[in-house]
């Protein structure tokens, strides 16, 4: 991600005492064996800066209740279908929202045999998107 964003999520997310702990390395790799996929660059600078934390929608990071490798274990174990890709969120009706093996962001309507949308492009244009400003 720019720089400029991190710095500016940053700013935003301590004002209203929204950060979490930041991913370590270890973590990270962990948590990409566990799930057989390759972060997105742009997932791994947001959760090494802020952990778990909002960024338009809550984005889970790789520990602590609600991370990335439980939310995805339990999607594949439910749709097996859903491969190369990881949950990071839902859309607050329970849709899964993923990063898949390009690093955009996909809602998976799981009601709707399976439909999916591509929601952004990446992380980063999604937060650049929903970041609110002030």
């Amino acid at each position: 991600m720019k720089k400029e964003l991190i710095e500016r999520l940053g700013l935003f997310l301590r004002k209203h005492d929204m950060i979490d702990t930041p991913a370590t390395e270890e973590q990270i790799l962990y948590a990409e064996q566990e799930q057989g996929v390759k972060f997105s660059p742009d997932y791994i600078d947001f959760i090494r800066n802020f952990g778990k934390a909002y960024a338009g929608m809550m984005i889970n990071a790789v520990a602590g209740a609600e991370n990335v490798i439980d939310d995805t274990k339990s999607l594949r174990k439910v749709h097996p279908e859903v491969t190369d890709t990881y949950m990071i969120s839902d859309d607050g009706s329970g849709n899964p929202i993923m990063i898949n093996a390009k690093g955009e962001l996909v809602v998976y309507y799981h009601d709707s045999d399976a439909e999916t949308e591509i929601i952004a492009s990446s992380l980063e244009q999604y937060i650049e998107d929903n970041l609110p400003e002030w």
